[in-house]
Protein backbone atom coordinates (compact mmCIF):
# COMPACT_ATOMS: atom_id res chain seq x y z
CA UNK A 1 0.00 0.00 0.00
CA UNK A 2 1.52 3.46 -1.00
CA UNK A 3 0.81 5.85 1.60
CA UNK A 4 2.27 8.65 -0.27
CA UNK A 5 0.05 8.02 -3.08
CA UNK A 6 -3.06 7.27 -0.53
CA UNK A 7 -2.30 10.47 1.48
CA UNK A 8 -3.63 13.06 -0.87
CA UNK A 9 -6.56 11.10 -1.64
CA UNK A 10 -7.92 10.99 1.74
CA UNK A 11 -7.24 14.41 2.26
CA UNK A 12 -9.65 15.35 -0.54
CA UNK A 13 -12.10 12.88 0.74
CA UNK A 14 -11.61 15.12 4.40
CA UNK A 15 -12.24 18.10 2.41
CA UNK A 16 -15.21 16.76 0.66
CA UNK A 17 -17.26 15.37 4.09
CA UNK A 18 -16.19 18.84 5.64
CA UNK A 19 -18.23 20.76 2.88
CA UNK A 20 -20.91 18.15 3.15
CA UNK A 21 -20.70 19.38 7.51
CA UNK A 22 -20.87 22.86 6.53
CA UNK A 23 -24.14 22.46 3.91
CA UNK A 24 -25.83 20.65 6.23
CA UNK A 25 -26.14 23.87 8.33
CA UNK A 26 -28.33 25.08 5.50
CA UNK A 27 -30.35 21.92 5.05
CA UNK A 28 -31.36 22.51 8.96
CA UNK A 29 -32.31 25.26 9.04
CA UNK A 30 -34.34 25.93 5.73
CA UNK A 31 -37.97 26.85 5.27
CA UNK A 32 -38.29 24.73 2.52
CA UNK A 33 -36.24 21.26 2.96
CA UNK A 34 -36.95 19.72 -0.66
CA UNK A 35 -36.10 23.04 -2.50
CA UNK A 36 -32.93 22.95 -0.32
CA UNK A 37 -32.28 19.49 -0.24
CA UNK A 38 -32.23 18.92 -3.95
CA UNK A 39 -31.80 22.11 -5.64
CA UNK A 40 -29.64 23.81 -2.91
CA UNK A 41 -32.39 27.05 -2.65
CA UNK A 42 -31.87 27.93 -6.86
CA UNK A 43 -28.33 30.32 -6.06
CA UNK A 44 -25.49 28.44 -7.86
CA UNK A 45 -23.29 31.61 -9.75
CA UNK A 46 -21.83 31.29 -13.25
CA UNK A 47 -18.75 29.23 -11.99
CA UNK A 48 -20.68 27.18 -9.66
CA UNK A 49 -22.91 26.29 -11.99
CA UNK A 50 -20.21 25.49 -14.83
CA UNK A 51 -18.20 23.28 -12.46
CA UNK A 52 -21.42 21.13 -11.31
CA UNK A 53 -22.11 20.81 -15.18
CA UNK A 54 -18.83 19.39 -15.96
CA UNK A 55 -19.11 17.09 -12.96
CA UNK A 56 -22.24 15.94 -13.09
CA UNK A 57 -21.26 15.00 -16.45
CA UNK A 58 -17.90 13.92 -16.23
CA UNK A 59 -17.63 10.78 -14.78
CA UNK A 60 -16.34 7.29 -14.13
CA UNK A 61 -16.81 6.85 -17.88
CA UNK A 62 -14.84 10.13 -18.71
CA UNK A 63 -11.99 9.04 -16.70
CA UNK A 64 -11.80 5.41 -16.36
CA UNK A 65 -13.84 3.83 -18.85
CA UNK A 66 -13.27 6.66 -21.76
CA UNK A 67 -9.17 6.29 -21.37
CA UNK A 68 -9.50 2.69 -21.21
CA UNK A 69 -11.51 2.14 -24.75
CA UNK A 70 -9.21 4.88 -26.11
CA UNK A 71 -6.26 2.25 -25.20
CA UNK A 72 -7.75 0.03 -27.39
CA UNK A 73 -9.04 1.72 -30.26
CA UNK A 74 -6.68 4.33 -30.94
CA UNK A 75 -6.70 8.18 -31.72
CA UNK A 76 -10.43 7.59 -33.37
CA UNK A 77 -12.15 7.60 -29.95
CA UNK A 78 -10.77 10.66 -29.23
CA UNK A 79 -12.08 12.03 -32.10
CA UNK A 80 -15.73 10.77 -30.99
CA UNK A 81 -14.90 12.03 -27.58
CA UNK A 82 -14.89 15.76 -28.16
CA UNK A 83 -18.31 15.45 -29.80
CA UNK A 84 -19.09 16.21 -26.41
CA UNK A 85 -17.57 19.63 -26.43
CA UNK A 86 -20.51 21.56 -26.76
CA UNK A 87 -22.47 19.81 -23.89
CA UNK A 88 -22.96 22.82 -21.09
CA UNK A 89 -23.71 24.67 -24.47
CA UNK A 90 -26.79 22.91 -25.66
CA UNK A 91 -28.07 22.32 -21.99
CA UNK A 92 -27.87 26.08 -20.83
CA UNK A 93 -29.06 27.92 -24.33
CA UNK A 94 -31.81 25.20 -25.07
CA UNK A 95 -33.46 24.85 -21.65
CA UNK A 96 -31.76 27.41 -19.77
CA UNK A 97 -33.52 30.80 -19.61
CA UNK A 98 -36.93 29.68 -20.27
CA UNK A 99 -36.95 26.33 -18.22
CA UNK A 100 -35.32 28.13 -15.05
CA UNK A 101 -38.33 31.09 -15.00
CA UNK A 102 -40.90 28.62 -15.71
CA UNK A 103 -39.77 26.66 -12.66
CA UNK A 104 -38.93 29.69 -10.38
CA UNK A 105 -42.92 30.60 -11.04
CA UNK A 106 -44.05 27.12 -10.44
CA UNK A 107 -41.93 26.26 -8.03
CA UNK A 108 -40.42 23.00 -9.59
CA UNK A 109 -38.26 20.41 -7.75
CA UNK A 110 -37.45 18.02 -10.31
CA UNK A 111 -37.80 17.45 -13.85
CA UNK A 112 -40.81 15.45 -13.43
CA UNK A 113 -42.62 18.33 -11.22
CA UNK A 114 -41.98 20.44 -14.79
CA UNK A 115 -43.59 17.27 -16.93
CA UNK A 116 -46.96 16.63 -14.53
CA UNK A 117 -47.67 20.56 -14.30
CA UNK A 118 -47.11 20.84 -18.63
CA UNK A 119 -49.14 17.87 -19.17
CA UNK A 120 -51.40 17.13 -16.32
CA UNK A 121 -50.88 13.15 -16.37
CA UNK A 122 -50.10 11.16 -13.50
CA UNK A 123 -49.03 8.57 -16.11
CA UNK A 124 -46.38 10.55 -17.51
CA UNK A 125 -45.17 10.82 -14.08
CA UNK A 126 -44.79 7.08 -13.25
CA UNK A 127 -43.36 6.41 -16.74
CA UNK A 128 -40.63 9.19 -15.88
CA UNK A 129 -39.72 8.03 -12.78
CA UNK A 130 -39.65 4.40 -13.83
CA UNK A 131 -37.50 5.58 -16.53
CA UNK A 132 -34.86 7.68 -14.21
CA UNK A 133 -34.68 4.64 -11.59
CA UNK A 134 -34.02 1.60 -14.34
CA UNK A 135 -31.65 4.16 -16.85
CA UNK A 136 -29.75 5.98 -13.74
CA UNK A 137 -29.64 2.78 -11.84
CA UNK A 138 -27.18 1.24 -14.42
CA UNK A 139 -25.24 4.62 -14.48
CA UNK A 140 -24.70 4.10 -10.60
CA UNK A 141 -23.27 1.27 -10.82
CA UNK A 142 -20.48 2.32 -13.72
CA UNK A 143 -19.90 5.04 -11.10
CA UNK A 144 -19.64 2.51 -7.89
CA UNK A 145 -17.33 0.09 -10.19
CA UNK A 146 -14.93 3.19 -11.34
CA UNK A 147 -14.68 4.14 -7.43
CA UNK A 148 -14.15 0.60 -6.43
CA UNK A 149 -11.46 -0.11 -9.26
CA UNK A 150 -10.16 3.03 -8.77
CA UNK A 151 -9.32 2.36 -4.84
CA UNK A 152 -8.42 -1.29 -5.39
CA UNK A 153 -5.39 -0.15 -8.10
CA UNK A 154 -4.20 1.98 -5.43
CA UNK A 155 -4.31 0.15 -1.97
CA UNK A 156 -3.97 -3.23 -3.33
CA UNK A 157 -7.07 -4.19 -1.43
CA UNK A 158 -10.17 -6.59 -2.85
CA UNK A 159 -12.31 -5.07 -4.85
CA UNK A 160 -15.30 -5.49 -3.07
CA UNK A 161 -13.54 -4.22 0.22
CA UNK A 162 -12.46 -1.05 -1.66
CA UNK A 163 -16.19 -0.89 -3.12
CA UNK A 164 -17.56 -0.60 0.24
CA UNK A 165 -14.95 2.39 1.45
CA UNK A 166 -15.79 4.29 -1.47
CA UNK A 167 -19.69 3.88 -0.95
CA UNK A 168 -19.47 4.49 2.54
CA UNK A 169 -17.72 7.78 1.60
CA UNK A 170 -19.94 8.90 -0.99
CA UNK A 171 -23.21 8.10 0.96
CA UNK A 172 -22.46 10.01 3.99
CA UNK A 173 -21.45 13.41 2.42
CA UNK A 174 -24.85 13.03 0.33
CA UNK A 175 -27.23 12.40 3.36
CA UNK A 176 -25.68 15.09 5.39
CA UNK A 177 -25.51 17.79 2.71
CA UNK A 178 -27.92 17.16 -0.03
CA UNK A 179 -27.63 19.05 -3.13
CA UNK A 180 -25.77 22.20 -2.24
CA UNK A 181 -23.24 19.88 -0.53
CA UNK A 182 -23.16 18.41 -4.09
CA UNK A 183 -22.30 21.09 -5.92
CA UNK A 184 -20.20 22.90 -3.98
CA UNK A 185 -17.76 19.66 -3.97
CA UNK A 186 -18.65 19.30 -7.29
CA UNK A 187 -16.46 22.58 -7.76
CA UNK A 188 -14.03 21.53 -5.92
CA UNK A 189 -13.81 18.31 -8.16
CA UNK A 190 -14.11 20.18 -11.14
CA UNK A 191 -10.58 21.97 -10.58
CA UNK A 192 -9.17 18.64 -9.67
CA UNK A 193 -10.28 17.51 -12.61
CA UNK A 194 -8.70 19.96 -14.92
CA UNK A 195 -5.68 20.38 -13.74
CA UNK A 196 -4.74 16.76 -13.16
CA UNK A 197 -5.72 16.07 -16.45
CA UNK A 198 -3.32 18.95 -17.76
CA UNK A 199 -0.35 17.67 -15.37
CA UNK A 200 -1.21 13.67 -16.85
CA UNK A 201 -1.08 14.74 -20.40
CA UNK A 202 2.10 16.55 -20.18
CA UNK A 203 3.63 13.59 -17.94
CA UNK A 204 2.68 11.15 -19.98
CA UNK A 205 4.54 12.47 -23.26
CA UNK A 206 6.98 13.26 -21.49
CA UNK A 207 7.69 9.79 -20.12
CA UNK A 208 6.88 8.32 -23.38
CA UNK A 209 10.22 10.31 -25.44
CA UNK A 210 7.38 13.06 -26.98
CA UNK A 211 4.68 12.78 -29.16
CA UNK A 212 6.69 11.64 -32.25
CA UNK A 213 8.14 8.55 -30.61
CA UNK A 214 4.80 7.39 -29.06
CA UNK A 215 3.03 7.52 -31.99
CA UNK A 216 5.59 5.57 -33.86
CA UNK A 217 5.32 2.55 -31.49
CA UNK A 218 1.29 3.32 -31.86
CA UNK A 219 2.04 2.66 -35.69
CA UNK A 220 4.91 0.15 -35.84
CA UNK A 221 1.63 -2.08 -33.15
CA UNK A 222 -0.80 -1.23 -35.33
CA UNK A 223 -1.06 1.56 -38.22
CA UNK A 224 -4.90 2.21 -37.54
CA UNK A 225 -4.39 3.43 -34.16
CA UNK A 226 -3.49 6.69 -35.56
CA UNK A 227 -6.39 6.60 -38.18
CA UNK A 228 -9.91 8.30 -37.33
CA UNK A 229 -11.57 4.70 -38.02
CA UNK A 230 -10.37 2.85 -34.99
CA UNK A 231 -7.90 -0.58 -34.18
CA UNK A 232 -10.21 -2.74 -36.20
CA UNK A 233 -11.47 0.45 -38.15
CA UNK A 234 -14.99 -0.22 -36.46
CA UNK A 235 -15.99 3.85 -35.64
CA UNK A 236 -17.59 4.57 -39.03
CA UNK A 237 -17.83 8.04 -40.75
CA UNK A 238 -21.96 7.02 -39.67
CA UNK A 239 -21.53 6.19 -36.35
CA UNK A 240 -18.93 8.99 -35.41
CA UNK A 241 -21.64 11.31 -36.58
CA UNK A 242 -24.65 10.04 -34.87
CA UNK A 243 -22.80 9.30 -31.46
CA UNK A 244 -22.58 13.29 -31.38
CA UNK A 245 -26.41 12.74 -30.70
CA UNK A 246 -25.53 10.99 -27.61
CA UNK A 247 -23.57 13.10 -26.11
CA UNK A 248 -23.88 16.46 -27.61
CA UNK A 249 -27.60 16.96 -28.19
CA UNK A 250 -29.24 14.79 -26.69
CA UNK A 251 -27.63 15.49 -23.15
CA UNK A 252 -30.82 17.96 -23.29
CA UNK A 253 -32.88 14.78 -22.38
CA UNK A 254 -30.75 13.98 -19.45
CA UNK A 255 -32.54 15.10 -16.19
CA UNK A 256 -29.63 14.88 -13.80
CA UNK A 257 -28.15 17.59 -16.43
CA UNK A 258 -31.59 19.27 -17.17
CA UNK A 259 -32.30 19.92 -13.44
CA UNK A 260 -29.18 21.87 -13.10
CA UNK A 261 -30.97 24.95 -15.81
CA UNK A 262 -33.41 24.91 -12.34
CA UNK A 263 -30.86 26.03 -10.10
CA UNK A 264 -28.55 28.88 -11.18
CA UNK A 265 -29.15 32.77 -9.72
CA UNK A 266 -29.62 34.44 -12.92
CA UNK A 267 -29.01 35.49 -16.51
CA UNK A 268 -25.44 36.48 -16.07
CA UNK A 269 -24.06 33.30 -13.92
CA UNK A 270 -26.04 31.19 -17.12
CA UNK A 271 -23.87 33.33 -19.94
CA UNK A 272 -21.28 32.71 -17.66
CA UNK A 273 -21.22 28.89 -17.66
CA UNK A 274 -21.56 28.34 -21.22
CA UNK A 275 -17.98 29.88 -21.94
CA UNK A 276 -16.31 28.47 -18.42
CA UNK A 277 -18.16 24.97 -19.46
CA UNK A 278 -17.31 24.38 -22.54
CA UNK A 279 -13.62 25.54 -22.56
CA UNK A 280 -12.93 23.21 -19.53
CA UNK A 281 -15.02 19.83 -20.65
CA UNK A 282 -13.10 20.80 -24.36
CA UNK A 283 -10.17 20.23 -21.84
CA UNK A 284 -10.95 17.52 -19.56
CA UNK A 285 -12.65 15.31 -22.37
CA UNK A 286 -9.55 15.81 -24.88
CA UNK A 287 -7.06 15.91 -22.73
CA UNK A 288 -8.12 12.12 -20.84
CA UNK A 289 -8.83 10.40 -23.99
CA UNK A 290 -5.71 11.27 -25.80
CA UNK A 291 -3.96 10.22 -22.74
CA UNK A 292 -5.61 6.88 -22.88
CA UNK A 293 -4.14 6.48 -26.71
CA UNK A 294 -0.54 7.29 -25.54
CA UNK A 295 -1.05 5.01 -22.59
CA UNK A 296 -0.61 2.22 -24.75
CA UNK A 297 2.59 3.33 -25.76
CA UNK A 298 4.07 3.24 -22.56
CA UNK A 299 2.54 0.58 -21.00
CA UNK A 300 1.44 -1.90 -23.71
CA UNK A 301 -0.58 -5.17 -22.57
CA UNK A 302 -2.87 -4.40 -19.85
CA UNK A 303 -5.99 -6.60 -20.20
CA UNK A 304 -8.47 -4.69 -18.25
CA UNK A 305 -9.56 -1.50 -19.91
CA UNK A 306 -10.83 0.22 -16.62
CA UNK A 307 -6.86 -0.36 -15.03
CA UNK A 308 -5.39 1.72 -17.60
CA UNK A 309 -5.53 5.29 -16.30
CA UNK A 310 -4.54 4.65 -12.54
CA UNK A 311 -1.78 2.54 -13.81
CA UNK A 312 -0.13 4.84 -16.31
CA UNK A 313 -0.23 7.20 -13.50
CA UNK A 314 1.59 5.88 -11.17
CA UNK A 315 3.84 4.97 -13.63
CA UNK A 316 4.74 8.23 -14.97
CA UNK A 317 4.17 10.58 -11.80
CA UNK A 318 5.83 10.59 -8.40
CA UNK A 319 3.51 9.06 -5.63
CA UNK A 320 2.40 12.41 -4.25
CA UNK A 321 1.63 13.86 -7.37
CA UNK A 322 0.02 10.74 -8.54
CA UNK A 323 -1.80 11.04 -5.24
CA UNK A 324 -3.40 14.18 -6.59
CA UNK A 325 -3.36 13.71 -9.95
CA UNK A 326 -6.07 10.51 -9.00
CA UNK A 327 -8.04 12.63 -7.04
CA UNK A 328 -9.53 13.77 -10.43
CA UNK A 329 -11.22 10.66 -11.37
CA UNK A 330 -12.67 9.68 -7.57
CA UNK A 331 -13.32 13.43 -8.11
CA UNK A 332 -15.43 12.74 -10.89
CA UNK A 333 -16.85 9.42 -9.54
CA UNK A 334 -18.05 11.24 -6.52
CA UNK A 335 -19.40 13.96 -7.96
CA UNK A 336 -21.53 11.96 -10.62
CA UNK A 337 -23.03 9.52 -7.91
CA UNK A 338 -24.12 11.91 -5.89
CA UNK A 339 -25.82 14.07 -8.10
CA UNK A 340 -27.82 10.64 -9.56
CA UNK A 341 -28.36 9.78 -5.80
CA UNK A 342 -30.19 13.04 -5.54
CA UNK A 343 -31.83 13.05 -9.02
CA UNK A 344 -33.05 9.20 -7.78
CA UNK A 345 -34.09 10.17 -4.19
CA UNK A 346 -35.55 13.15 -5.24
CA UNK A 347 -37.75 10.97 -7.94
CA UNK A 348 -38.91 8.40 -5.44
CA UNK A 349 -39.72 10.79 -2.56
CA UNK A 350 -41.32 14.13 -4.80
CA UNK A 351 -42.63 12.04 -7.25
CA UNK A 352 -43.63 9.14 -6.11
CA UNK A 353 -44.16 9.58 -2.37
CA UNK A 354 -45.76 12.80 -2.01
CA UNK A 355 -47.80 12.40 -5.12
CA UNK A 356 -49.39 8.94 -4.75
CA UNK A 357 -48.54 7.20 -1.29
CA UNK A 358 -48.64 10.70 1.17
CA UNK A 359 -49.27 13.60 0.01
CA UNK A 360 -49.59 15.71 3.03
CA UNK A 361 -46.50 14.44 4.61
CA UNK A 362 -45.46 17.28 7.44
CA UNK A 363 -41.52 17.98 6.96
CA UNK A 364 -40.17 15.45 9.24
CA UNK A 365 -41.68 12.58 7.09
CA UNK A 366 -40.27 14.46 4.21
CA UNK A 367 -36.61 15.04 5.76
CA UNK A 368 -36.34 10.87 7.13
CA UNK A 369 -38.21 9.94 3.98
CA UNK A 370 -35.54 11.16 1.70
CA UNK A 371 -32.81 10.04 4.15
CA UNK A 372 -33.60 6.60 3.68
CA UNK A 373 -34.27 6.31 0.28
CA UNK A 374 -31.05 8.05 -0.31
CA UNK A 375 -29.83 5.26 1.75
CA UNK A 376 -31.37 2.32 0.41
CA UNK A 377 -30.48 3.15 -3.33
CA UNK A 378 -26.87 3.87 -2.52
CA UNK A 379 -26.82 0.32 -0.39
CA UNK A 380 -28.78 -1.30 -3.48
CA UNK A 381 -26.38 0.05 -6.35
CA UNK A 382 -23.54 -1.51 -4.09
CA UNK A 383 -24.94 -5.05 -4.49
CA UNK A 384 -25.29 -4.80 -8.28
CA UNK A 385 -21.71 -3.31 -8.31
CA UNK A 386 -20.16 -6.37 -6.51
CA UNK A 387 -19.64 -8.27 -10.16
CA UNK A 388 -18.18 -5.56 -12.40
CA UNK A 389 -18.34 -5.46 -16.47
CA UNK A 390 -15.00 -5.52 -18.00
CA UNK A 391 -15.42 -1.64 -19.30
CA UNK A 392 -17.71 -0.17 -17.38
CA UNK A 393 -17.84 2.73 -20.21
CA UNK A 394 -21.16 0.87 -22.18
CA UNK A 395 -23.03 1.06 -18.62
CA UNK A 396 -23.06 4.36 -18.72
CA UNK A 397 -23.46 5.19 -22.46
CA UNK A 398 -26.78 2.57 -22.27
CA UNK A 399 -27.77 5.12 -19.41
CA UNK A 400 -27.76 8.10 -21.54
CA UNK A 401 -29.12 6.71 -24.43
CA UNK A 402 -31.96 5.42 -22.29
CA UNK A 403 -32.31 8.49 -20.83
CA UNK A 404 -32.37 10.81 -23.73
CA UNK A 405 -34.62 8.53 -25.94
CA UNK A 406 -37.62 9.47 -23.04
CA UNK A 407 -36.87 12.63 -22.17
CA UNK A 408 -35.56 15.22 -24.68
CA UNK A 409 -39.08 15.40 -26.64
CA UNK A 410 -41.26 16.10 -24.08
CA UNK A 411 -39.05 18.57 -22.55
CA UNK A 412 -37.97 20.13 -25.30
CA UNK A 413 -41.25 20.52 -27.20
CA UNK A 414 -43.00 20.80 -24.08
CA UNK A 415 -41.39 24.72 -23.31
CA UNK A 416 -41.50 25.44 -27.22
CA UNK A 417 -44.43 23.72 -28.99
CA UNK A 418 -47.74 24.52 -27.73
CA UNK A 419 -49.92 22.02 -29.70
CA UNK A 420 -47.84 19.32 -27.77
CA UNK A 421 -49.97 16.74 -25.38
CA UNK A 422 -50.45 14.58 -22.89
CA UNK A 423 -50.96 11.80 -25.19
CA UNK A 424 -48.02 12.77 -27.18
CA UNK A 425 -45.62 12.92 -24.13
CA UNK A 426 -46.83 9.64 -23.01
CA UNK A 427 -46.62 7.92 -26.31
CA UNK A 428 -42.61 9.38 -26.92
CA UNK A 429 -42.08 8.28 -23.99
CA UNK A 430 -43.17 4.71 -24.33
CA UNK A 431 -42.08 4.50 -27.82
CA UNK A 432 -38.77 5.98 -26.79
CA UNK A 433 -38.11 3.87 -23.93
CA UNK A 434 -39.11 0.23 -25.54
CA UNK A 435 -37.50 0.79 -29.01
CA UNK A 436 -34.29 1.60 -27.47
CA UNK A 437 -34.07 -0.99 -25.01
CA UNK A 438 -34.83 -3.43 -28.06
CA UNK A 439 -32.85 -2.11 -30.43
CA UNK A 440 -30.06 -2.27 -27.52
CA UNK A 441 -30.45 -6.23 -27.09
CA UNK A 442 -31.51 -6.97 -30.35
CA UNK A 443 -30.09 -4.80 -33.45
CA UNK A 444 -27.40 -2.27 -31.57
CA UNK A 445 -25.77 0.51 -33.58
CA UNK A 446 -28.31 -0.28 -36.53
CA UNK A 447 -27.82 0.65 -40.50
CA UNK A 448 -24.02 1.48 -39.06
CA UNK A 449 -25.51 4.36 -36.29
CA UNK A 450 -25.33 4.93 -32.57
CA UNK A 451 -28.13 2.92 -30.83
CA UNK A 452 -29.53 5.87 -29.50
CA UNK A 453 -30.91 7.79 -33.09
CA UNK A 454 -33.87 5.75 -34.24
CA UNK A 455 -35.31 5.51 -30.83
CA UNK A 456 -34.73 10.00 -30.66
CA UNK A 457 -36.55 9.69 -34.36
CA UNK A 458 -39.23 7.30 -33.85
CA UNK A 459 -40.05 9.22 -30.47
CA UNK A 460 -40.15 12.61 -31.96
CA UNK A 461 -42.53 11.59 -35.10
CA UNK A 462 -44.79 10.06 -32.59
CA UNK A 463 -45.32 13.21 -29.88
CA UNK A 464 -45.89 15.18 -33.27
CA UNK A 465 -48.51 12.82 -34.97
CA UNK A 466 -50.18 11.87 -31.89
CA UNK A 467 -50.37 15.54 -30.60
CA UNK A 468 -51.45 16.85 -33.42
CA UNK A 469 -54.55 13.67 -34.16
CA UNK A 470 -55.52 14.11 -31.00
CA UNK A 471 -57.28 16.36 -27.94
CA UNK A 472 -55.27 19.30 -27.55
CA UNK A 473 -55.64 18.71 -23.46
CA UNK A 474 -53.48 19.17 -20.60
CA UNK A 475 -51.09 22.13 -22.19
CA UNK A 476 -50.54 24.80 -20.35
CA UNK A 477 -49.28 27.48 -23.05
CA UNK A 478 -45.55 27.46 -22.15
CA UNK A 479 -44.38 28.01 -25.62
CA UNK A 480 -42.92 30.70 -26.93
Amino acid sequence: MNMAVIVPLLLFLILYFLIGVWANRYVKTSNNFLQEYFLGGRELGGFVLAMTLIATYGSASSFIGGPGVAYTTGLGWVLLSMAQLPTGYFVLMVLGKKFAIIARKNNYITIIDFLKDRYKSNIIVLISALSIIIFLFSSMIAQWVGGGRLIESLTGLSYQTSLLIFAVTVLVYVLIGGFRAVVLTDTAQGMVMLVGTIVLLIATIMAGGGLQSIMSKLTAENPNFVSPYGADRQLTSLYVSTFWILVGVGVIGLPQMAVRAMSYKDSKSMHRAIIIGTVVIGTIMFGMHLIGVLARGILPGIEIGDKVMPMLTLEVLSPVLAGFVLSAPMAAIMSTISSLLILVSSTVVKDIYLNFIKPNANEKQIKQTSFWVTMLIGAAVILFALNPPELLVWLNLFSFGGLESVFIWPIVLGLYWGKGNKYGAISSMIIGMSSYILFDRLYPNALGMHTVVLPILFSLITFILVSLASPSVGRRGTAG
